[in-house]
């Protein structure tokens, strides 16, 4: 039997390691985030300056 010191001291562990798992997993979401936002203002970047090479007819 352990005694009700063990007890807290395994679920102050307990309670620590899911804080730090929930923590990963959120870096993890933002991470992704980050990535996607990076490639879709990447895209749009180099849509812009296809278009801006672009003659127009006010060009011509």
């Amino acid at each position: 039997m352990t005694s009700h010191v063990d007890q807290q001291v395994a679920a102050r562990i307990a309670a620590a390691r899911r804080k730090a798992a929930a923590e990963k997993r959120r870096r993890q979401e933002l991470a992704a985030a980050r990535r996607a936002g990076v490639a879709r203002r990447h895209a749009a970047k180099l849509r812009h300056l296809a278009e801006a090479d672009q003659p127009t007819t006010a060009d011509r």
